[in-house]
């Protein structure tokens, strides 16, 4: 039996569980100015797509991706890598007058990235735009989940914005729990006045939110982790996990408040997905039968090796092992 998350019915279930995950893919570029780069794919939504298919396989899960690319080489790659990676691509919309974004990404001797994107006329901004849009707005209320973060937010049109609040809103009436995963980036908005409206709203629709710490007190101002909480519960958010990079996960749920530690990692190569990937494994571990402690444990165990490798997406052999028993010293805060 699956683990439902906040609002929705608990019930067994005669066909695989869908979850689509909506957001930008962008191309991703690595290495030094004036030397040779490499190229590869990568996004927030994307990388924990990938991750929570890996971490799913062999469990009876449909995980899609809903985003929209160009008819380029790029575009029809990046398509067929998700594939490869047993993510779906049925509901993404081609554009054929767009292209993907891209990114440059460096790192320094701590791990730390910095970026470069060339994005504002990247095809994902007008997924949601237009009458050829209605029908990737109305495939949302047959998920079972359906995920969504403060970029893919952010990126859209405030059009597109609009008209996905409004189908998230009646998939969540339909029964469709929603994710979401604040990973906020003052530039990709107006001001952040703006940003916390946007925010409040998506709030107001979510079931498990999946909060980086340093984010949420940079755009909400919180003072402390009890006034996010306190702030989250107002919303009508039934679990938040609240990420803080290497200290503990602080969770608060039906069953209480939890507090979780980190794996401690000695020697960290790339911090790039580290949150996509916690966010990931923590999902995978709940809509699997797993109890919010254990999936803070898993989405810990899972980002300190992401954090080891350079990249977003670690070699498939690099994945961790992730099993179901109850995990011990989880102490309540």
């Amino acid at each position: 039996m699956t683990v439902m998350l906040g609002h929705c019915p608990q019930a067994e279930r005669s066909r695989p569980l869908k979850v689509a995950l909506i957001g930008e893919c962008m191309i991703e570029m690595r290495g030094e100015p004036g030397a040779t780069f490499s190229q590869t794919f990568g996004g927030d939504t994307l990388n924990a797509a990938v991750y929570l298919a890996r971490v799913s396989q062999g469990s009876a899960m449909v995980v899609d991706y809903i985003t929209a690319v160009g008819a380029d080489a790029f575009s029809v790659a990046m398509r067929q890598m998700w594939r490869d990676e047993g993510v779906g691509d049925q509901h993404v919309r081609v554009i054929p007058d767009a292209l993907p974004g891209l990114y440059f990404i460096q790192t320094d001797d701590q791990g730390e990235r910095r970026f470069a994107y060339w994005r504002g006329e990247a095809a994902a901004r007008r997924v949601f735009d237009g009458p050829q849009a209605d029908a990737l707005l109305s495939a949302l209320a047959d998920y079972d989940y359906v995920y969504v973060s403060g970029i893919s937010l952010a990126i859209l049109t405030p059009g597109g914005r609009e008209r996905l609040m409004q189908a998230l809103s009646l998939a969540r009436a339909a029964g469709t729990c929603i994710v979401f995963d604040n990973n906020y980036r003052p530039h990709l908005w107006p001001d952040v006045h703006a940003a916390r409206q946007a925010y409040s709203d998506m709030l107001r629709l979510t079931d498990l939110a999946l909060i980086t710490w340093e984010d949420d007190a940079a755009l909400f101002g919180y003072a402390d982790h009890t006034e996010l909480f306190r702030a989250y519960k107002a919303f009508g958010v039934g679990e938040v996990a609240l990420k803080r990079g290497a200290a503990s996960c602080l969770i608060q749920c039906a069953a209480g408040h939890f507090e979780v530690p980190a794996e401690h990692v000695q020697h960290i190569v790339d911090t790039t997905a580290a949150g996509d990937s916690f966010s990931a494994a923590y999902l995978a571990c709940r809509l699997q039968g797993g109890e919010p402690a254990l999936a803070a444990r898993w989405g810990h165990r899972l980002a300190a090796q992401v954090v080891q490798h350079p990249g977003a997406l670690i070699p498939r052999a690099a994945m961790p092992t992730l099993s179901m028993p109850a995990l011990s010293s989880v102490a309540e805060a």
